[in-house]
This record gives structure tokens, sequence and C-alpha cells, in this order.
């Protein structure tokens, strides 16, 4: 008897201690922009102080990269993923930039230079995207903007309430996931197995009300996205283990105003411009042109 209890609070300790691991912040220090992206180093105050993100004494920031682009091209907010930041982006960055969109990349809450004491899977991220779209519509007010989110970027971007998300004119979602549930028991699968993985989600998923304040019934993109008001592109990798296909499709099939889906072939979790930039470059840079360049939206509009 003694030792199944001390195999139980050990077991206990262990869980909370990698969601301590999990929801610690990721930071990283990203200096300059590259030169060649033309672009310049902001800091963006986030507009409602939100737990362990700000308080009266230290203002909660987002720090970003930013470039205007050409009048008339568009504008897109670059979202990374979990623990990473926004030179995960770069690469985007330059291939919009070639084409003549404006870009801010920015590291989400809790990531790269930005403030925040915990990463929140999208709950309290979702307020820097609110700051970065806010920032961009300052900044740039005549043009049409769009959003690259991956995974959690993409997570965050759709938890927002619609009221302070506002209106965009394209959004492009990578490998971003239907529920917390979902990705956490994917992720626990990927490691430890199904049959343990089963009874370790629930266990791991009890820690969010207690470290961040958020139920796992708030962490649910897949119908958030049902409220999404703009034209979308849907991508995951065909072999993701993470965010399988099948989740991928059934994101598609949320979005009221599915543009497109796109499962990479050969693709697993991973970032999928890397791993096809020409058929990024022919699908994701084209349908954001489309969408965002002045000239080509009332094209297209005009078409009967």
């Amino acid at each position: 008897m003694l030792a199944l209890v001390m195999l139980s609070v050990l077991s206990g300790a262990g869980l909370w201690i990698a969601g301590e691991q999990l929801s610690r912040p990721a930071r990283a220090s990203l200096g300059p922009p590259p030169a060649d992206l033309q672009a310049r180093t902001v800091r963006i105050p986030v507009p409602r102080p939100i737990p362990e993100l700000a308080t009266e004494q230290a203002p909660g920031q987002i720090s970003a990269w930013f470039s205007p682009g050409q009048p008339g091209r568009g504008a897109v907010l670059l979202l990374h993923g979990v623990r990473s930041h926004r030179g995960q982006m770069l690469a985007r960055a330059r291939l919009l930039h070639e084409a003549g969109l404006g870009v801010l990349l920015i590291d989400l809450p809790a990531h790269g230079e930005s403030s925040g004491e915990r990463i929140s899977f999208g709950w309290r991220e979702s307020q820097g995207v609110a700051a970065a779209l806010n920032f961009l519509r300052r900044e740039l007010p005549q043009e049409r903007l769009g959003v690259i989110g991956v995974s959690l970027g993409g997570a965050s971007l759709l938890l927002l309430p619609p009221a302070e998300r506002g209106p965009l004119q394209a959004v492009v979602l990578e490998s971003v996931y239907p529920t917390i549930e979902e990705a956490v028991h994917n992720r626990l699968r990927v490691r430890i197995g199904e049959f343990l993985s089963r009874g370790l989600t629930p266990l791991l998923l009890s820690q969010l009300p207690l470290r961040l304040g958020v139920e796992p019934a708030q962490l649910r993109p897949e119908q958030a996205l049902r409220q999404l008001d703009a034209p979308v592109l849907v991508a995951g990798g065909q072999l993701d283990t993470q965010t399988p296909s099948a989740e991928t499709q059934r994101m598609a099939a949320a979005a009221p105003q599915l543009q497109a889906l796109w499962l990479v072939e050969g693709a697993h979790h991973t970032d999928l411009q890397a791993f096809s930039p020409e058929a990024y470059r022919q699908k994701v840079l084209a349908f954001l042109i489309q969408r965002l360049r002045a000239d080509a939206a009332a094209a297209s509009s005009a078409t009967p």
C-alpha cells in the first residue's frame, strides 16, 4: 500500500513538473531585423492588461518587426508556433516583402522578447494578437489585412473574440489544433503511446484552471473558427501526428468562408513553408495577393 501511495505521489509530482515546463515562458533575444526586410523594431503596448502579462507598474508589451510594404499591396500579421518566436516567420516575411506586402512579425506573449509569465495555449496570447492588429490598423489604415497563424499562432487568432479581432480580408491557418484536449492527447501519444496518453491527458488538462485561470472548454479553436468572417486557407501536413490530417480537415469544414484546404504531401508537424517553398508560394502567397492587393480584390469583386 505504501508503495502504491508513493507511486501516486511521484506520478502526480511528475505531471505537475510537466505542466510547469509546458507553460513556462520561452524567452529569446532576437536583436535587430535583417536589413533585407527593410523593417524596424517596435514595442506594442497591450491595450487591456491581463493577469501575468501586465501590472500597473510594468505594462505589457509585444515585441515585433514591422515593414510597411508598398501602398495598395496589403499587410499580413505573422504569428509563430508554441515555444518559438518571430524568427520562425522570417522566411514567410521575406516572401511577402518581396511581393510588396507589409508584414508585422510579433513575439506572442510569454515568447521571445514579449512580456508574459505563462504560455496559455492561445488564451492570453490572443491579447497580443489584438494589440498587433490594432497597431497595423493605425499604421496602415488604407490596407487590407491578412494573418498567417502557425499552430499556437492560429489558435491565438481564433480565440480572440470577433469584436476585438475586427475585419480581416484573408486568414491562413497552418497546423492549428481543433481542441486543447486533442492537442495534448496527440502529443502525449507520440511520446508514450495511446493507452497512457488517454489516462494522463485529463490530469495535465486539470492544471489549466490552477495555473492559467482557463478551462479546457475555452481552448477550442475549431468552435471559434465557425465565427470567423473572413476568407480562409487551411493547411496541414498529410503525415502530421500532432495535428493529424483528419483534424485539419475538420478545421477546414468549420470555416464559413473556406477558400482552400492544402494537405501537404509527405509533411509531418513541420514548417510547411520550409518543407515545400514553391508550393507555398503558389498556394499561400497567391491567395494573399488575390485577397489583399487593392487592384486584385477589386477585379475579383467585379467578376460576375
